[in-house]
């Protein structure tokens, strides 16, 4: 058999000189899911082989004769991945087979775009599906999709894979080794998967469930050293710990950071948290002696209210005390924030950047409300949705007609948080004051920043039309799809 993987991306990948310094332009570090499969699957078969459209261009005719090609989506890359899988289908007999975040939550559009699709985590199932149609058989496996006579056949809801100690074989990826060295590509351990909280906004909860499950620290810290030596010496030696909620289990946590420790490893690292964290002295000490300079920290809203409409455990006073808590163990804390809340209104921006700045929050990470379908918040708000079909706008951008803005003003309202927080006069000062790894991640984000509100900007005009004020709401129009050159 032989089996390809394939992540497309929103902007497929292209040389630029932007690459250098622009992530997310088109360049951006791969997922390890599919990397992860690719690993399980080269175990009973030799001939497979993974592309991801972030660091490379796809070889079609390698693509063509495969007999199995798994596409891998999430949800903006959805339009991207379904125009792959029609031109594969006009030039080839492979078995089409999608998988990842979004086929997971919206299959029901996902499968008419392909032969089957595989919902949840594939660790334990992918062996057994490949197996089947290696014996012409249709796999009827937990979490399959796939039609019979015109009609969807669900076969059952997936099981969570609980043998998770994998190293994934980042050769498998098409050229990842000779891509590794640009600095906009960051080396990537996932050592936990799901959460516990229920979060109206978060697609993880939905798609994986809320029981934790774990890596053994062993393994992790063996998957660490194998990134290492992959990346080699780089300007920026950081690894990023990609769990949406490494702290959910403390006793694991607080072993892996000792592993690690153990370990004797020389890295720097960086990792995604909630603000509980902040108030646990133990752990943010045992972050900072494993070599964790910064927590990106899910803050999302300034507001108890918003909190409470997305069912978010938290508050902002409790943010507070937990941000100058993980400073004060000197450790530094980005934040990642969401805009279009329903009860947000202008001058949003500004009230976020002078936050942002008077609590030297190192960096941040500013997106626009996105409704992933099977998520509370889809249900709630699917027909505010400018369009229910281009998923390319969730990386960001405005989707919806918030509640007490337009789409625009959103946008504008996104932009301007942005142009406050990386001005040209808080660069003289990060350039003056800041050192090492603070001083090179605040001009490059500089940089990246500027493009992002570049792209923004190009869109108002777009954004403005889509609405018309009259006396009571909104006149809409649906966005066209966008075509792709492959």
């Amino acid at each position: 058999m032989k089996i390809r993987f394939i992540e497309p991306g929103n902007l497929p990948y292209r040389m630029s000189f932007k690459n250098l310094y622009v992530y997310d332009k088109y360049i951006r570090t791969p997922s390890n899911g599919i990397i992860t499969l690719a690993t399980i699957l080269k175990r009973e078969w030799d001939d497979v082989l993974c592309y991801s459209e972030s660091i490379s261009k796809i070889k079609w005719d390698d693509i063509y004769d495969a007999d199995i090609v798994f596409i891998s989506i999430f949800t903006f890359s959805a339009n991207r991945g379904y125009e792959l899988a029609e031109k594969i289908r006009a030039h080839s007999s492979a078995v089409i087979v999608f998988g990842g975040l979004h086929a997971t939550l919206n299959y029901m559009e996902t499968i008419k775009y392909c032969d089957y699709v595989t919902r949840g985590e594939g660790d334990e199932m992918l062996p057994e599906f490949v197996r089947r149609l290696e014996r012409g058989e249709v796999p009827e496996l937990p979490g399959v999709v796939y039609k019979k006579n015109g009609e969807v056949v669900v076969c059952g809801e997936p099981i969570p894979p609980t043998k998770l100690d994998v190293v994934p074989d980042r050769d498998l990826l098409y050229r990842f080794r000779k891509m590794a060295w640009h600095s906009t590509l960051w080396p990537q351990v996932h050592a936990s998967r799901s959460c516990p909280h229920n979060c109206d906004y978060c697609s993880l909860v939905a798609a994986f469930g809320r029981r934790m499950r774990t890596r053994s620290p062993e393994n992790v810290v063996e998957d660490i050293k194998a990134a290492v030596e992959f990346f080699g010496k780089r300007m920026l030696n950081i690894l990023w710990i990609t769990d949406d909620n490494f702290f959910a289990d403390r006793q694991w946590a607080i072993e892996t950071l000792n592993a690690i420790i153990d370990s004797g490893i020389k890295y720097s690292f960086t990792i995604q948290a909630r603000y509980e964290v902040g108030f646990d002295d133990e752990m943010l000490d045992l972050l900072k002696r494993a070599g964790f300079e910064e927590l990106a920290m899910g803050i999302e809203f300034l507001e108890d209210e918003s909190f409470e409409n997305y069912h978010k455990k938290s508050t902002y006073g409790e943010i507070l005390r937990s941000v100058r808590n993980i400073q004060r163990h000197g450790l530094r804390t980005r934040g990642l924030f969401i805009f279009g809340a329903d009860n947000h209104t202008p001058g949003i921006g500004k009230r976020l950047a002078d936050f942002v700045i008077a609590n030297n929050i190192s960096g941040v990470l500013i997106q626009s409300m996105y409704f992933v379908p099977g998520t509370p918040v889809y249900e709630s708000h699917k027909d505010e949705l400018i369009s229910r079909e281009d998923w390319s706008r969730c990386i960001g951008k405005v989707v919806h007609y918030p509640k007490k803005m337009t789409p625009a003003e959103l946008q504008r309202e996104v932009i301007e948080a942005s142009r406050l927080i990386y001005s040209r006069k808080r660069l003289i000062q990060a350039i003056l004051h800041k050192r090492g790894t603070e001083r090179i991640l605040f001009i490059g984000e500089y940089f990246w920043q500027k493009d992002v509100r570049r792209d923004l900007k190009r869109e108002l005009k777009f954004l403005e039309s889509l609405v018309t004020v009259e006396e009571k709401g909104y006149s809409r129009r649906n966005i066209q799809l966008p075509s792709y050159h492959a």
